[in-house]
């Protein structure tokens, strides 16, 4: 199993692809097609027991195979897509803060799919960097304020087939922004606000309810694009050897999701299907990185990827029907720098998970107060007693109604907004939602040491085990 990466820092080796025998000619690659949400936490959509209406997402697992146990290493848009494209942590391309970018040396899909003869694409949201690190064809850009499926299914289906007709097998990524705030469009009367479920780590209030209504209108329309981009590849002969992967993102921008490392934020959905190659309604509960799809995808194209030019692992023998144990940890990671333009609040954060416990650490949690832009507004109610629901966000909303019931549940959950302890342990089987800390508790003495020393070497190997100076050295040098 996979602990620690072969590389340090310091070595970036070129890749070497070698050749593996493929069933068919060449000429049979694989398509891929890539479909990426924004903001969307994996438990929300229906596969996973979801509330959202996604039936086309439902279509496709049962399609293919469904990872329910996938994990990004940063609950942040560039983080989180650069691991994506590159098949490295953040620890390795140095994108761990907001809106950052890769370090020089980088590599992505492009390089290592185009010298096949693909042609790798990218339509939709960037938030990658810089250029030479992610050389995709820019496909066209797509509307946050309104509906993108049109424009989106009208560019896809001209580059796909431009492949086709030029003979080359094509990799395109379709990155909407639907899911991320401010849920401007999708049928949002869909959901009925006064059926929502609330889970137990939040706070019941008509401003939640509202913006959750909105937030998976905008999840729904994101699986209406899902359809569309499926039925193209059907009408124009595609769908027989198209590799079709959907990928949610981190979580969404409500408490206790993006911007942390809670598995909330750090579980992402992942659902791929190949006709005659993966098989249909399958589902795979090993641990997968997001890193992982970068090699995973090479092998699913006939080649071998090489394991030190990347952090992650081929998962395609669990792709295709195995249950192989490739990872026995999932490592994350916050970085504040860049959070609403911070330039000096530092609160970093790391975490390790393996398939049943959760340790999260927070070097600073003396400080007493964290900052993050889904907070901003709730740390103004939590300093200000004169606060009210007027122009609140969903956090700050929070803040207001427990100011007014004095609930002790609701205490609990806003304190946790922003007072995190320094050391806490999650058993997920038992508490899904991770409110219960176990970290005093005798009985879990021995779990709690065992992933705070596994934490510790990952941590020691990409010489980060002071998070601290870490975001120090993000702040100093923007």
């Amino acid at each position: 199993m996979h602990r620690v990466p072969v590389l340090t820092l310091a070595l970036q080796s070129a890749i070497v692809l070698t050749s593996c025998p493929l069933p068919k000619a060449e000429a049979q690659r694989p398509n891929i097609l890539i479909l990426i949400g924004d903001d969307i936490d994996r438990d929300s959509l229906s596969p996973w027991g979801g509330q959202a209406h996604t039936p086309n997402l439902d279509q496709l697992a049962r399609d293919g195979i469904r990872l329910d146990r996938a994990y990004v290493n940063v609950a942040m848009c560039a983080p989180c897509r650069q691991e994506l494209y590159s098949g490295r942590t953040a620890w390795r391309t140095r994108a761990m803060p907001n809106h950052s970018k890769s370090v020089a040396g980088t590599r992505s899909l492009p390089h290592y799919l185009q010298p096949l003869g693909y042609h790798v694409g990218l339509l939709g949201k960037k938030h990658i960097g810089p250029r030479d690190a992610y050389p995709f064809d820019n496909v066209g850009e797509l509307p946050m304020k309104e509906n993108p499926n049109p424009k989106a299914v009208r560019l896809a289906t001209r580059y796909m087939t431009a492949a086709r007709d030029a003979g080359n097998p094509f990799c395109l990524v379709v990155a909407s922004h639907d899911g991320h705030s401010p849920y401007t469009h999708g049928a949002s009367d869909r959901y009925n606000t006064n059926e929502l479920d609330v889970a137990d780590d939040a706070i019941d209030t008509p401003i939640y309810r509202n913006s959750l209504a909105k937030h998976l209108a905008e999840v729904t329309n994101l699986d209406d694009l899902l359809g569309e981009l499926r039925l193209v590849l059907q009408q124009e002969g595609l769908a027989d050897n198209t590799l079709v992967l959907f990928c949610s993102e981190q979580g969404n921008a409500f408490p206790f999701s993006k911007w942390t490392c809670f598995d909330g934020g750090l579980a992402t959905g992942i659902v791929a299907a190949l006709p005659s190659v993966i098989p249909a309604g399958k589902s795979n509960d090993q641990i997968v990185w997001l890193s992982d799809i970068v090699p995973t995808l090479i092998e699913a194209v006939g080649e071998h990827p090489s394991e030190s030019d990347f952090d992650g692992r081929s998962q395609w023998a669990n792709f295709t029907g195995g249950d192989q144990a490739v990872h026995e940890y999932a490592f994350g990671a916050f970085s504040n720098c860049n959070i609403i333009d911070n330039r000096e609040r530092i609160f970093p954060i790391r975490s390790i998970r393996d398939r049943r416990f959760t340790l999260i650490w927070s070097p600073l949690h003396a400080s007493g107060i964290t900052s993050n832009v889904t907070l901003s507004q709730a740390l103004e109610w939590v300093q200000n007693d004169d606060a009210t629901m007027q122009n609140a966000d969903v956090a700050g909303s929070w803040v207001a109604k427990t100011k007014m019931t004095q609930h002790p549940q609701h205490i609990k959950l806003t304190r946790r907004l922003h007072h995190r302890p320094e050391w806490a342990l999650y058993d997920r089987d038992a508490d899904s939602n991770e409110l219960r800390n176990l970290i005093d508790e005798p009985e879990f003495a021995d779990i709690a040491s065992e992933l705070k020393r596994e934490l510790m070497s990952w941590l020691n190997h990409w010489e980060d085990s002071d998070p601290v100076a870490t975001e120090q050295g993000f702040i100093n040098a923007k």
